[in-house]
């Protein structure tokens, strides 16, 4: 019976380090990127004169949507004022919710 032996001769050796260099190699050799651009525009399609600049929105926020989502937080509460003054009640009141009772809770 033919055994192989544990210890690898000196070519197995020389063949192991050129592979594993060569491995290597290619490895840290840099990602190329290939880019594709169109010949030309399609038909009725035209380029936008001016790039719009916008800004990253943080954590979903953005400027446009907070001011438009305020405005309209400020119409409502001052709707609200309206209405009470109006009917001289409270909106909790007008929906039959009693108010003034507090906890009512013996003490």
């Amino acid at each position: 019976m033919a055994t192989v032996s544990r210890l690898p001769s000196t070519i197995h050796q020389h063949q192991s380090l050129y592979y594993n260099r060569k491995r290597n190699s290619i490895s840290l050799r840099r990602a190329t990127t290939l880019r594709v651009r169109a010949a030309k525009l399609p038909a009725g399609v035209e380029m936008p004169k001016v790039e719009p600049k916008l800004t990253e929105p943080f954590l979903g926020f953005t400027k446009t949507a907070e001011i438009w989502n305020s405005r309209a937080g400020m119409i409502g509460i001052i709707g609200t004022f309206i209405v009470e003054l109006v009917f001289h009640k409270g909106i909790l009141q007008m929906i039959g919710v009693d108010v003034g009772k507090g906890l009512d809770l013996p003490l």
